[in-house]
């Protein structure tokens, strides 16, 4: 990701925070379990407990005036590390982002006690999906209707923290 940083969004950050995912969900609203109209609603206090309630990150472009150019986030699923809301904006994709907000994801999962960091992608969605094998990722065989649009259907993929894919179906 040449020059460009991943880092953690702080409380000050909202707005910024807020920005990024409403793009994300304009961009990609199969993606995610949310949707643009019901994120659009959300006040201050609606963005500011997301921060204060879970890990997210923001990666940003390289340059004298670096802009936000992707986001994830992680959070504990019945004591297991997942990756959620991942996103990295058009024109950035390709250049290493996607890595990089893993990356940083996977940092904060070595911090927790499960072994293993997992997250749903939508099925279909193939280039993700080679991402993220890319990044020792695997199918764990669960699948589930995708929260947001039950028309859809997205499945598990999990990887050992700090490990490699056929680690993960273990």
């Amino acid at each position: 990701m040449g020059e460009g940083q991943v880092r953690r969004v702080r409380p000050d950050e909202w707005q910024e925070f807020r920005d990024i995912r409403l793009e994300a969900l304009a961009e990609s609203p199969d993606a995610f379990a949310s949707t643009l109209d019901r994120e659009q609603a959300f006040v201050e206090a609606d963005w500011q407990w997301r921060i204060a309630n879970g890990f997210n990150v923001i990666a940003y472009s390289d340059g004298t005036r670096p802009e936000p150019v992707g986001l994830a986030g992680g959070y504990l699923h019945d004591g297991v590390p997942e990756l959620i809301a991942m996103w990295v904006q058009p024109s950035a994709r390709g250049a290493g982002v996607a890595a990089a907000l893993v990356g940083a994801v996977a940092d904060w999962a070595s911090e927790q006690t499960a072994g293993r960091l997992t997250l749903w992608v939508v099925e279909g969605n193939d280039r993700a999906e080679r991402v993220y094998r890319r990044l020792g990722f695997a199918r764990t065989g669960a699948a589930q209707p995708v929260p947001g649009n039950p028309a859809l259907t997205e499945v598990q993929l999990a990887r050992a923290i700090g490990g490699t894919a056929e680690a993960n179906l273990r």
